[in-house]
């Protein structure tokens, strides 16, 4: 019941996605009368918990690199302040961005917990906040040249240019669903991952839902419900306030913000690229109002149409401020769930640079003579270490995000009973499992420790020279370790909650 209750905001969380984004997939088909909003919320939320469900699961790791959320109440709070914040744009009637809402939530649960925010995570997720809209604008001209060509091959009568158009504006919107659940789950139950409540099951011996699926589909379903009960509001001021739209550019800019989140949610096609040597997509979650509101301004200054700069100057300032008031909002309510309902909102890591440690470094080309002055001291405030390192080393801050990582304490051990038990032999190869049989017993202190013994037991766990071929092979490494960094760390006995940062 605990975990429920917790779960709880991120159940709202995707309440509010669905009353906000289902917009930018049906706005403008519901906004040009083309479909009817009872229509569109039901194929909506169809797709949208078959995309959560089946590929949510891509866009996830970014938020947790972002900032590793480590506790079940921290989890719960970072989602309600990111779900309070949509909640009350979505009640102004501005499209918000529920991805600007967790990053900043995530950020405030950094501030508070005196964790570092990992900036090339940020920089890249900010990065995707500016190529979004422009993508989806260059996508929409494109489409629509194409699309009034075929028009005018073909000629089709109004009847059948009405129909085609209604059936169009239909199958995108299901496809564009299925791209907003695969891309935007991860905003509203990826800080539950590492306190997942599901294990994995068989539906009838025929095919297995992981525990993941099974977080996503229950975070969809919230969606759903959000779609059906409050998105028709904004639904209108995307689909006829910001540009007057006519139904054939309405389907035109669907397809360009489906096609744009597509692209940053896919996995099979980030592995197709990869396989073929080409350059791919991160898998980041984006904004799909940033995505539909890029395609209409696009499409308007492409027709020379008239864009309504008011509603446009609200929007734009809905989406500087979301980030903004969630990480505020967040910082707050964690002070307040700590210390009014002594929930400890984040578990305390310690760091310490020892002689394994030094080696290490030493090893990979890190060294500097400052180093020496925090030989062996154990310091629990990621913040202020950084900072010391900062004003007592040469070493850039690559390099001193590498010593945080390393010198990060904790307790992996790794149980036969375990292996035998718990670990997914379907997923892991048999070289892979041959290895980490061979280290069983075996107890380390830093994670990086047993991905080295692992690297020294088979040369499957041994990352690969960077290479575009290589990226995915690397990037499914990562993806195990991280699993058996989870399945084998033993938690303190009684961790300490920690305190707010002035």
């Amino acid at each position: 019941m605990e975990i429920l209750l917790f779960l709880s905001s991120g159940l709202f969380l995707g309440w509010s996605l669905g009353a906000n984004d289902a917009a930018n997939v049906f706005g403008t088909a519901v906004g040009t009368r083309m479909i009817r909003f009872r229509t569109a919320a039901i194929v909506c939320s169809v797709f949208i918990v078959l995309g959560a469900t089946i590929s949510g699961a891509g866009a996830a790791h970014t938020l947790g690199r972002l900032g590793a959320v480590n506790s079940l109440a921290g989890s719960f709070t970072v989602a309600l302040s990111a779900a309070l914040t949509t909640f009350w744009m979505t009640r102004l009637k501005i499209p918000v961005s529920t991805s600007q809402a967790i990053v900043g939530a995530i950020i405030g649960w950094n501030i508070y917990s005196s964790s570092v925010t990992d900036t090339a995570s940020l920089t890249k997720i900010m990065l995707t906040w500016v190529a979004c809209p422009l993508i989806s604008a260059l996508v929409a001209v494109g489409l629509f040249v194409v699309v009034r060509k075929a028009i005018s091959y073909f000629r089709p009568h109004l009847l059948e240019l009405d129909a085609g158009t209604r059936l169009g504006l239909l199958v995108v919107g299901a496809f564009g669903s299925y791209s907003l659940g695969a891309n935007n789950i991860a905003n509203v139950m990826g800080v539950f991952l590492p306190d997942n409540p599901f294990s994995d099951i068989s539906v009838l011996g025929l095919f297995n839902l992981t525990g993941t699926q099974q977080l996503f589909a229950l975070g969809a379903v919230a969606i759903g419900v959000g779609v059906f009960t409050y998105s028709e509001r904004v639904m209108r001021t995307v689909g006829s306030g910001l540009a007057n739209i006519s139904p054939v550019p309405a389907l035109v800019i669907v397809l360009a913000q489906s096609i744009t989140l597509f692209l940053f949610a896919s996995e099979g096609l980030e592995h197709l690229l990869a396989s073929n040597g080409l350059p791919t997509f991160p898998l980041v979650p984006v904004s799909s109002s940033q995505a539909v509101i890029g395609a209409i301004l696009g499409l308007s200054l492409f027709k020379g149409a008239g864009i309504r700069y008011n509603v446009l100057g609200g929007i734009s300032l809905g989406w500087v401020a979301t980030p903004i008031a969630a990480g505020i909002l967040a910082f707050f309510l964690l002070f307040f769930v700590d210390n009014v309902f002594d929930q400890q909102v984040s578990r305390q890591v310690q760091y310490r640079i020892d002689e394994v440690v030094c080696e290490e470094l030493l090893r990979t080309g890190v060294q500097d003579e400052g180093l020496n002055g925090f030989m062996n001291r154990t310091v629990t405030n990621a913040l202020t270490l950084k900072r010391d390192l900062q004003e007592s080393t040469e070493l850039n801050d690559e390099q001193i995000t590498k010593i945080l990582d390393l010198a990060q304490l904790g307790n992996w051990k790794i149980d036969p009973a375990v292996i035998a038990a718990d670990i997914d032999k379907h997923w892991l190869t048999q070289g892979q499992l041959k290895a980490l049989r061979s280290i069983s017993g075996r107890q380390f202190d830093h994670v990086w420790q047993l991905n080295k013994a692992l690297a020294d037991a088979s040369p499957e766990w041994r990352v690969k020279p960077a290479a575009t071929v290589n990226k995915i092979f690397n990037k499914d490494l990562k993806k195990k370790q991280d699993y058996l960094d989870r399945l084998f760390k033993v938690d303190p006995a009684s961790p300490e909650s920690v305190g707010p940062v002035f």
